[in-house]
């Protein structure tokens, strides 16, 4: 595990004292919220399960969330709706999600680790990390918080909205969800913006 530590040991190195790594969940799918989340672990924290959440299965990703909200020295989960969605695109509510995540800390870090090639519109310093989620303990941990916090949304999602099986898919555009919309037509948390194809 310590490699996932080497890049926020070299900004301890230089004089950062608090580092939360951010990420988010739900850029792709057709539906729904986009999710983000912001971590600050205790320093060298570990645990033979944290990677890209991507890369862990459901049932772990469970018991992680469960672990780190409980372990982190902070954590935060925010998002954007489908029309903000629609209103700014999803690349900016993206960076929306992800901003209201830092700002919803106890305090605000002295770095934000941002997974991927953009911080625009992150306020407060940033730096962004390609591929964090596989190389920043902090920010998979934040992979982890998103991915099942959406998750969890779209479980509760097609409770309301049982014809489109979000349980299924969590609102990816796959083969049934595309059947569902052209049986149906889109319900009120579909992203419009993203149908276009229909």
């Amino acid at each position: 595990m310590a490699d996932l530590w080497t890049i926020e040991e070299a900004r301890f190195a230089e004089g950062a004292k608090t580092i939360c790594g951010v990420d988010e969940a739900g850029a792709g799918p057709l539906a729904g919220r986009v999710y983000a989340a912001a971590v600050v672990l205790p320093r060298g924290w570990s645990h033979p399960w944290l990677d890209d959440s991507k890369k862990v299965t459901e049932r772990r990703r469970e018991a992680l969330y469960d672990i780190l909200i409980h372990e982190a020295a902070a954590w935060s989960v925010a998002w954007a709706d489908e029309h903000e969605i629609d209103a700014i695109n999803i690349l900016n509510a993206r960076m929306l999600a992800m901003d209201r995540a830092i700002a919803g800390l106890p305090a605000p870090p002295d770095l934000a680790l941002i997974d991927g090639n953009r911080c625009a519109g992150i306020r407060g310093r940033c730096e962004t990390v390609v591929h964090g989620d596989a190389r920043s303990a902090s920010i998979a941990a934040a992979s982890i918080l998103a991915k099942v916090s959406r998750d969890r949304y779209m479980l509760e999602m097609a409770e309301r909205y049982p014809q489109y099986a979000f349980e299924r898919h969590k609102g990816y555009p796959t083969k049934l969800h595309y059947e569902r919309l052209r049986r149906y037509g889109p319900c009120p948390i579909h992203r419009l913006t993203f149908l276009k194809k229909l």
